[in-house]
């Protein structure tokens, strides 16, 4: 997987000569409103498990968390642009199951009372190159690692278990922002991979509105799927809802 992805990181120099010409910086925060779905699987070598619904089993409902992220763009060919994002992406719950399922080798019956929490923050770095870069239309390809700290509990006021999990994933980006009248855009941004038994994508669409002084607003819609096997975590996971922001751009 590794040799793919640096194969098509090399494949994109030749292009470098769309690269922007002038330094710039975006930075930005903001909060994204996630709704999580999907199950998640946590084995204890030698013991049977089964899955948990986000939802149904482990009551884990809407949360408002923040990203920041900053972008620096430069003219220094071959060099690519880097990005980095932080975003936090957590959600906790309370209430009886309706399925038994078994949690890092502790069982857990239909209608237990169970107090669950899942975290999953990630760090995004971003090297990137721009293709196409004016006032109508910006298109940008590169590479993601992201970087994932995650974390599952189960408790039913008698027995706790908890799993831990981390990885750095390589990823494909892209990116593509259509210019409006009067300082408006339409963008989009995509992280994508599919390999050695993890497929996970992270995707956003957006509008922005940046003033005559450098900051602007945006609010769009971003979507996470993981599908993972990352240490003793099996997962199919989706967190999607709206998020809106400032930023300063020069």
């Amino acid at each position: 997987m590794k040799k793919i992805l640096f194969g098509a990181f090399v494949a994109l120099l030749p292009l470098t000569g769309f690269t922007a010409t002038i330094l710039g910086v975006q930075a930005g925060a903001g909060t994204w409103s996630h709704d999580p779905s999907g199950n998640i699987t946590a084995a204890v070598s030698g013991t049977g498990n089964t899955s948990a619904d986000l939802k149904d089993d482990l009551n884990l409902g809407k949360k408002s968390e923040g990203y920041v992220y900053v972008a620096i763009e430069h003219p220094i060919p071959l060099i690519p642009n880097i990005k980095f994002v932080n975003t936090k992406l957590s959600s906790s719950g309370s209430g009886t199951a309706t399925t038994s399922f078994t949690f890092n080798g502790t069982s857990y019956n239909t209608s237990t009372n169970l107090t669950t929490s899942l975290k999953l923050d990630q760090t995004d770095t971003i090297l990137y190159y721009e293709i196409l870069d004016n006032d109508l239309v910006s298109f940008d390809i590169g590479l993601t690692a992201k970087m994932i700290n995650g974390s599952a509990s189960v408790d039913d006021g008698t027995t706790a278990q908890n799993a831990t999990f981390s990885a750095t994933i390589p990823m494909l980006y892209a990116s593509a922002e259509i210019g409006l009248p009067a300082g408006f855009s339409l963008a989009a941004e995509i992280s994508n991979i599919s390999a050695a038994g993890n497929t996970i994508s992270d995707i956003s669409t957006k509008v922005t509105y940046t003033t005559d002084f450098m900051l602007g607003v945006e609010a769009g819609i971003r979507s996470q799927n993981y599908t993972i096997d990352v240490d003793s975590v099996k997962a199919s996971m989706k967190f999607t809802g709206l998020f809106m922001g400032v930023y300063f751009k020069f």
